[in-house]
C-alpha cells in the first residue's frame, strides 16, 4: 500500500505543479473559461462542445477546473448536450491516461520501484481497491488523472477500468450539467449549492472507502496475530 501511495503522490505532485504554474501565470481561470465559451457560443454551439472536450482532454496534462467546465457546459449547451460534451472529454482524457501509462509507465515505474515483488504487491492493492477508487475519483481534484494513470501502470484489465471509470464519470457529468442548466449569471445559486452537494457525496464515499480499508487492515492484523500465537 505504501508503494502505491508513493506513486500516487508523485503523479499528484506532477499534476499539481501544472496547476500552480497556470495560477501563477493567470491562465485557465474561471473567467477565462467563461469568456472562451461565450465567444464560442456566439459563433456556433458546436464550438462550445468542441472547446469543452478540448479543455477536459487537456486536463490530463494540465490541471483545469473540470467541475466548473462541466457546469458551464450545461449552462451554455443545456443538460443533455452539455453532459455529452463533458462526458466525451473526460472519457477521452481517462482513456488516454490509461493507454499511455499502460504502454510507457512501466519502465518509468521500474526506476522508482525496482523490486518486482513490491511492484506485484502494488498491483494487487490497486486490483483490490482500484475499481472503487475510479468510481469515486471525482471527489478530489487531480485524483481522476492519477487513478487512470495508476490503472494503466498496474495493468488493470481494460473492461474493469472502463466500467468503473464510466460509473464514476457519467453520473457526475449528468448531475453537473443539469446543475449548470438550472443556473444563470443572475442566479448562480443552483450551481453553487449543487456543486457543494456533489462534492459532499463524493467526499463521504471517499471516507467510507478509507474506513473500509482500515477495518480490513485491522482484521488482517488480528488474524495474523492469532495465527502467530497459535
Amino acid at each position: 500500500m505504501k508503494d502505491l501511495l508513493k506513486i500516487a503522490l508523485i503523479l499528484a505532485s506532477c499534476f499539481a505543479l501544472t496547476f500552480f504554474v497556470l495560477v501563477a501565470l493567470g491562465v485557465l481561470q474561471r473567467e477565462d473559461v467563461t469568456n472562451w465559451l461565450e465567444v464560442a457560443q456566439q459563433i456556433d454551439p458546436a464550438f462550445v462542445a468542441g472547446l469543452v472536450i478540448v479543455l477536459l482532454v487537456a486536463d490530463l496534462f494540465v490541471a483545469v477546473p473540470t467541475m466548473t467546465i462541466t457546469i458551464l457546459a450545461g449552462y451554455f449547451l443545456g443538460p443533455v448536450a452539455g453532459a455529452c460534451a463533458a462526458a466525451t472529454g473526460m472519457i477521452l482524457a481517462g482513456g488516454t491516461g490509461y493507454v499511455l501509462s499502460r504502454k510507457f509507465g512501466r519502465p518509468v515505474l521500474g526506476r522508482v520501484i525496482s523490486d518486482e515483488a513490491r511492484l506485484s504487491e502494488m498491483e494487487d492493492v490497486f486490483a483490490r481497491y482500484g475499481v472503487v477508487v475510479l468510481m469515486i475519483c471525482r471527489a478530489m481534484p487531480i485524483l481522476p488523472e492519477v487513478s487512470c494513470c495508476l490503472a494503466g501502470v498496474t495493468r488493470m484489465r481494460l473492461a474493469h477500468f472502463v466500467s468503473a471509470y464510466l460509473v464514476g464519470t457519467v453520473p457526475y457529468v449528468i448531475v453537473c450539467a443539469w446543475i449548470g442548466a438550472q443556473s444563470s449569471l443572475v442566479d448562480p445559486m443552483p450551481a453553487i449549492w449543487g456543486a457543494g452537494a456533489v462534492s459532499a457525496v463524493l467526499w463521504i464515499s471517499w471516507f467510507v472507502l478509507i474506513g473500509h480499508h482500515r477495518r480490513q487492515k485491522r482484521k488482517l492484523a488480528q488474524s495474523s496475530g492469532r495465527a502467530t500465537s497459535g
